[in-house]
């Protein structure tokens, strides 16, 4: 580091010197200053530290328009706008935290500072304040070597000499202020607790440059405890990663967003096992109402948030299992006349809805498919148990139908057809009850969904399905689902196409004759 020394000036008062030295914790070029004028000729020792940050934003506007426009409207009168000067506000409230201290407290007190410390940054902000030397080498490493070694040859005796000392290029002078302040209150915490998330980090940063420690753990510590905005949590672990704490206590602060790991696997573990509890609470819960509400929730964070850490396949499928082997006793217990918890049916039903709504958005729903499609025993018995109870179980039905209709589960054709065997009919004989029983079931989606399932499959089985619904709409079209769509789309591939084939042969050949002649 680079030291000069001045030369003395001679006049009826003590000699001085000007000193100019280079900070080394942060980066900037050195700007020269002038020595700030004196009511005496005699000049205090000057000391220019360099204060700036890498990270500095560059102002849009210069040091003299730094301006922002309120519109007032009147009707009565067409007035220019008035305008608030930035600059004059941010000096503002650098004079009211200036000014404001605690009896007792020596914070930019002229009558005991032996120190005149000029802030000034790149926008051409400029503020004078009166610090003590001993309170700043007390607390910050940063000026323990810049003001012990670099002054103690001028004999800091404690005389009523003042040094003056400039840190340039800050980033916030407002901020740095605030800091300084800091090392002259008791209580650090309780002071930073006047402040807002997003103060205290900048607080923060400048604390970790000037090597302030104590308000560096106060303000982790305040972090660590007060709560968040939910765009706080972003600042807040960005901030603390580019400061690199996690020796000093930021650990504390991040555990709140993030698990500490202990081993290779234990936090994948864990968190699939918590989720496969709150999914065993949500399907086993009492109150349907928080059921209903806990189902959205919790759906459409796995789906914001999926993660192949989050729930594995296999967890999934053992909670759809579970669901239906209960579904599967109390059906056949009702097929048998025995209504005993005969409710279990449709909520077992609508746990399997939920669990499907899962595996479809996480695409490995196909298993549950072949799984529903193998159902026939409880196909055969459904016309047995009242409709009242058994429409949920189409319900299920349905939705693999608006899966495999969108190109959500992709299926072999002998899977798809055996689906359509195994639970079409039921699901006709129940589609009545679901539209005008079950909230928020979309019936032209379903009916959409089933016809393109349809379309999937071989013409030959496309025609005997298709026909099949023809006379049973025709005998019962309030019951039964409306897919003329599907039904047109086979008809023009069975007839329209077929005879086109055969006939385009023959009008190439009429009117190639023409075509030659002319």
């Amino acid at each position: 580091m680079d030291f000069t020394g001045g030369k003395t000036l001679s006049n009826s008062h003590s000699p001085s010197s000007f000193t100019k030295f280079n900070s080394a914790f942060t980066a900037g070029l050195l700007n020269p200053m002038s020595p700030p004028p004196n009511k005496t000729r005699s000049s205090p020792v000057v000391c220019e530290l360099i204060a700036s940050s890498s990270n500095i934003h560059q102002r849009t506007q210069t040091k003299n328009q730094a301006l922002i426009q309120v519109p007032i409207s009147d009707p009565r009168q067409n007035q220019t706008p008035p305008v608030i000067d930035k600059r004059a506000l941010t000096m503002q409230q650098i004079s009211d935290l200036l000014s404001t201290r605690s009896p007792g407290n020596k914070f930019n007190d002229p009558g005991s500072s032996d120190i005149k410390l000029t802030l000034s940054s790149k926008d051409g902000i400029s503020v004078s304040m009166n610090v003590h030397k001993q309170i700043l080498v007390a607390h910050s490493r940063f000026f323990e070597v810049k003001l012990s070694d670099k002054l103690a040859k001028y004999q800091w005796n404690g005389s009523a000499e003042v040094y003056m000392v400039e840190i340039t290029d800050c980033d916030d002078v407002e901020v740095y202020i605030e800091t300084l302040r800091l090392m002259y209150c008791k209580y650090l915490r309780k002071e930073l607790m006047r402040n807002g998330i997003s103060k205290n980090l900048k607080i923060l940063k400048v604390a970790v440059a000037i090597g302030f420690d104590a308000g560096v753990l106060s303000c982790l510590e305040h972090l660590e405890a007060a709560p968040w905005a939910e765009d706080d949590e972003e600042k807040v672990t960005c901030a603390l990663a580019e400061l690199r704490l996690e020796n000093v206590g930021a650990g504390d602060v991040l555990k709140r967003v993030s698990v500490e790991v202990t081993n290779g696997t234990g936090e994948v573990g864990d968190n699939e096992q918590v989720l496969l509890k709150l999914l065993h609470v949500v399907l086993e819960g009492k109150d349907e109402k928080a059921r209903r509400e806990m189902k959205g929730l919790v759906l459409k964070m796995l789906r914001e948030n999926s993660s192949p850490n989050d729930l594995g396949k296999e967890s999934l499928y053992s909670a759809c299992d579970g669901c239906l082997e209960q579904l599967r006793q109390h059906f056949l217990r009702a097929a048998s006349s025995d209504l005993q918890d005969v409710s279990q049916i449709a909520r077992q039903a609508d746990n399997l809805h939920w669990m499907l709504d899962i595996l479809i958005e996480r695409r490995i729903a196909e298993d549950f498919l072949k799984s529903w499609a193998s159902q026939s025993e409880l196909s055969d018995v459904h016309s047995k148990v009242p409709a009242v109870h058994r429409h949920g179980v189409s319900r299920v039905t349905a939705r693999l139908f608006v899966g495999m209709g969108k190109g959500q589960l992709l299926v072999p054709k002998e899977v798809r057809y055996m689906l359509l065997q195994t639970w079409l009919v039921p699901f006709y004989e129940d589609f009545g009850w679901m539209r005008r029983v079950s909230k928020g079931v979309d019936t032209h989606l379903i009916e959409d969904g089933l016809s393109n399932t349809i379309l999937t499959l071989p013409l030959a089985w496309q025609r005997e399905i298709l026909l099949a619904w023809f006379y049973r709409f025709l005998n019962s079209s309030e019951n039964c689902p409306n897919i003329q769509r599907g039904f047109e789309v086979w008809w023009r591939r069975a007839f329209w196409q077929r005879n086109g084939e055969q006939q385009l042969p023959t009008q190439l050949h009429l009117t190639t004759p023409t075509n030659a002649n002319s």
